[in-house]
């Protein structure tokens, strides 16, 4: 599975469950069982992979002004979620945190910004189909610390100051 047939089939899954995360991942366990089980890890590869490029401060820090606050858990569902959300805001979250402020439109505190059941959907799919646990997958762990310059959670007027898009939508 090459990188655009992952994202076809987030994209897929997102406008079957018309948004919903966690019917989403309902989805995309649904569609993930149509594959060989190769497949399928090769799938969970891809998104392990933009899982982990995503540990990173200021995203952490543009989760925090979305939900109101982001505990460890939280940023990791956020993380799912923001994967679940395409492509196209993936990749412009990672280019500019403070862009999501355009890239989300509508955004719905009530549902949006948790995605852990789509974190789990390959495994899912794969022990469903093979009736075993999900290999490990030879990536690396995310390290220890996010990349890039800490935020300071507490700090409104810091947090406004660098995410000034977010905070005028979401926070205001």
């Amino acid at each position: 599975m090459d990188e655009t047939e992952f994202w076809e089939l987030i994209d897929a899954a997102r406008e079957a469950a018309e948004g919903d995360p966690e019917e989403q991942a309902d989805v995309l366990v649904d569609r993930l069982l149509l594959l060989d089980p190769d497949l399928i890890l090769d799938f969970a590869r891809h998104f392990e992979a933009r899982y982990n490029r995503a540990y990173r401060w200021d995203l952490w820090g543009a989760a925090w002004v979305l939900l109101d606050g982001a505990s460890d858990d939280a940023f990791d569902f956020f993380r799912c979620w923001l994967i679940g959300q395409g492509r196209e805001v993936y990749e412009g979250a990672l280019h500019d945190p403070d862009a999501l402020a355009e890239l989300l439109d509508p955004f719905d505190e009530e549902i949006d910004g948790d995605g852990e059941e789509l974190g789990y959907a390959a495994d899912e799919a794969y022990e469903q189909l093979t009736g075993t646990v999900a290999p490990d997958l030879g990536i690396a762990p995310a390290p220890a610390e996010p990349e890039g310059s800490p935020v300071d959670f507490e700090n409104e007027r810091a947090l406004a100051a660098r995410f000034p898009r977010l905070w005028d939508r979401f926070r205001e």
